[in-house]
């Protein structure tokens, strides 16, 4: 994903408490999780994710 991908993801993220992981998209997600931005919870049956404070720092620095 390009920063402009990341930014908008991470937008619609912030913008809810918990976002759901939509189909299609988990690799996108993952990619999130894995640089430290988001976190998903995988523990119910649709996966949800959340940004975390390194992926609202990142927002800021747009």
């Amino acid at each position: 994903m390009d920063r402009s991908e990341i930014i908008a993801l991470l937008e619609v993220i912030n913008q809810q408490v918990s976002s759901s992981v939509l189909g299609g998209r988990e690799d996108d997600y993952e990619e999130l999780e894995s640089m430290g931005l988001i976190t998903i919870d995988r523990d119910s049956v649709q996966w949800a994710a959340t940004i975390t404070p390194a992926g609202i720092a990142y927002l800021g620095h747009d």
